[in-house]
């Protein structure tokens, strides 16, 4: 008898191609309804009813209900983190028309990772973090630096109330697309929202995708130095 974790029935979970597809798609970190995750995944609502009971029995997904309305989201960030692994070994999804392809793009340039921002992006700005000496790396976690703390706090970034948050507080995640870390946890989280609160990045509805605007362009360039093309 194996004394290690079972890992087969979350790896069986994910060799279906459409509960693949809707934890994909709840890697935005937001509820979404049966009917919202069948039609991302392509599927009839009572097969994606399925398969979330399946994911709720597992502990992948957890359900709130409003009402008459079930809804649906990541249980935590360690499925997230564990998700955004798995698609960094994974191969790249084929691309079949200049649609899909348009689509990759702007994915791998910014996105959430379940409540942070990941891609491109956010890989770039955990760079210029790291090369200003804002946070430092010890092994799987970001440590903020006196000199960052002075940055966060000058960006509208509560440090403190942040670190004391019951959850990881700056660990390197694993980004997918560009196959090395960005920050994510409390701080990840913490930054993910005042860029919202300043206006520099808006979420597109049912998807994972970020778009920085104008003014974030302006932001990341006064203060993070990043020129952002897009």
């Amino acid at each position: 008898m194996s004394i290690h974790p079972d890992i087969t029935a979350l790896t069986a979970l994910l060799t279906e191609k459409s509960r693949a597809t809707i934890l994909a798609a709840l890697m935005d970190g937001k509820f979404h309804t049966a009917s919202e995750l069948a039609y991302m995944a392509s599927i009839k609502p009572q097969t994606a009813s399925f398969h979330l009971s399946k994911l709720e029995e597992n502990s992948l997904v957890i359900c709130e209900k409003h009402g008459r309305f079930r809804y649906f989201r990541l249980a935590n960030e360690e499925v997230a983190n564990t998700l955004e692994v798995f698609m960094s070994i994974s191969s790249p999804p084929e691309v079949r028309s200049l649609k899909q392809s348009s689509q990759l793009k702007r994915l791998e340039n910014a996105r959430t990772c379940y409540d942070h921002l990941a891609g491109r992006i956010s890989v770039k700005l955990t760079t210029i973090m790291l090369d200003n000496g804002y946070i430092e790396k010890s092994n799987k976690q970001f440590i903020v630096t006196v000199k960052g703390e002075e940055f966060f706090n000058s960006l509208g970034v509560n440090i403190v109330g942040l670190s004391k948050k019951r959850r990881s507080f700056s660990h390197a995640c694993l980004d997918w697309s560009e196959r090395t870390h960005h920050l994510g946890g409390a701080l990840g989280n913490g930054l993910f929202e005042r860029y919202i609160e300043l206006g520099w990045i808006e979420a597109k509805l049912n998807s994972r995708e970020i778009v920085i605007t104008d003014k974030g362009k302006i932001g990341f360039k006064e203060y993070f130095g990043l020129e952002v093309s897009i």
